[in-house]
Order: C-alpha cells, then sequence, then structure tokens
C-alpha cells in the first residue's frame, strides 16, 4: 500500500473521493486551483470523476473565486 510520501502533493478537496482524486492526478491535475477553467465535460469524461465530485470541486473553486469552465 502506498504512503502518503508516494502521491504527489495535493489540495484536492478529500470530498470528491478517492477514485476521483486518482483520475485527475492522473490526468495531471494535482492543485484546486490547477482546474480553475478547465471544462466540466472534460472533467466528467475521466473515469472515476462523477456528479459529486463536480459539485464537490465546483464548490471548493467557487470558494476561491475561481470556476469551472
Amino acid at each position: 500500500m502506498a504512503d502518503a510520501s508516494d502521491r504527489p502533493e495535493s489540495d484536492l478537496p478529500r470530498g470528491i473521493g478517492a477514485p476521483a482524486t486518482r483520475a485527475l492526478v492522473a490526468a495531471g491535475y494535482t492543485r484546486l486551483a490547477q482546474l480553475d477553467g478547465v471544462p466540466v465535460a472534460e472533467l466528467a469524461a475521466l473515469h472515476g470523476v462523477g456528479p459529486k465530485a463536480l459539485r464537490v470541486l465546483g464548490e471548493a473553486l467557487a470558494e476561491r473565486g475561481k470556476s469551472l469552465g
């Protein structure tokens, strides 16, 4: 089992779930700020990223004055 030192530094919300986190990291998104302006359809196409993850990400970005595309 991998420990935290094996994962890139990430500030993605835990509420999106492990499958969504793995999918985003595999796609190169390790920081919430990287998702600013990214089209929802692009993220939804990633296996593991569903409606709940998109909602949580959108809310987290909105708290920072940012949004999905």
